[in-house]
């Protein structure tokens, strides 16, 4: 697996098992009888520097470890999608996003989820996939997880099979890159300012990907706000020079169509991606296609900004 499935936070270690989890995730996960952790991220991923951007939550499931193995295993996936208790987490799963199926295939477990998973995308995806993995391969009979969204795997993906294995620490000498863009964030008004910053690019990012990415988690350190609405998420976004594309998941749109912040937020992310010397208008797609709107916002035509 290429090391940018596995950062999850920039200039930090990422995704690091909780002191004295280690050993139980490997082998079983039970601290107690029928006792399981679940993997979610944490709220304020900017108070994860350094630390843990998934964290876990303990949960006691009566009768889990004596349930055949896929019964099981969709048990847990269940109890990861009612999400954490703890108000410092979130799930790193869209809300609204449900359970199609889980088989097993050997000690593959391929959890088949509704279309808001597909929504997801660099960052945001890498820990749904693993909150994913790690949660179900604490089950003995599980070894590796593949995600697919109604059937289909995300083709946008660096790898399609997760495993505990695969969690890294990640340091600063994963950084490849870096690029200045201005980013178009909320401040405390609801009034969108720009905020010029420096973002690092790991092995298999893109300048897009790393804005697109900067924009959904804001910068509240500088007072400043991520403008996409809740359930808004950017599916994929490449450039086709001089055209940035960025494709939008219709599966939300039935909880944003009445979203007044939908034109704003799309507006600063145009314009945040326009910022860079590559890219001169941003056009928008729908699962992959033209469309005349998104929710409120006009998005035939591209959106352009001039630096």
């Amino acid at each position: 697996m290429r090391k940018r499935n596995a950062c999850l936070l920039c200039a930090a270690v990422l995704v690091c098992l909780l002191a004295g989890c280690t050993y139980a995730v490997m082998s079983g996960g039970m601290t107690q009888a029928d006792t399981y952790l679940l993997y979610f991220r944490v709220e304020d991923l900017d108070s994860a520097a350094g630390g843990d951007a998934l964290r876990t939550e303990s949960v006691h499931l009566p009768g889990l470890s004596e349930m055949e193995p896929q019964q099981a295993a969709q048990t847990l996936m269940e109890a990861l999608l009612a999400g954490p208790q703890d108000e410092s987490l979130r799930s790193a799963i869209p809300a609204g996003t449900a359970l199609v199926s889980l088989t097993l295939e050997g000690q593959r477990a391929v959890v088949d989820m509704t279309s808001g998973y597909g929504a997801l995308s660099g960052v945001g995806l890498a820990m749904a996939d693993y909150a994913v993995a790690l949660t179900l391969t604490q089950l003995p009979e599980i070894s590796t997880v593949s995600v697919t969204v109604r059937g289909r795997e995300l083709g946008y993906r660096g790898s399609q099979v997760f495993s505990p294995d695969d969690v890294l620490l990640s340091t600063t000498e994963d950084v490849v890159d870096t690029v200045t863009a201005t980013l178009y964030l909320l401040d405390e008004t609801g009034a969108l300012r720009s905020y010029e910053t420096l973002l690092e690019l790991y092995e298999g990012d893109t300048q897009v990907q790393a804005v697109a990415a900067a924009v959904e988690e804001g910068a509240k350190d500088a007072g400043l706000f991520s403008p996409m609405p809740e359930g808004f998420a950017v599916r994929s976004v490449w450039l086709d020079e001089p055209v940035c594309y960025v494709n939008l998941s219709s599966a939300v749109l039935r909880d944003l169509e009445n979203t007044e912040a939908v034109p704003l937020a799309l507006q600063a992310l145009a314009r945040s991606l326009c910022s860079l010397d590559t890219v001169k208008e941003v056009q928008f797609l729908v699962d992959g296609e033209y469309a005349d709107r998104y929710a409120s916002a006009p998005v035939r035509e591209p959106y352009v900004y001039t630096k």
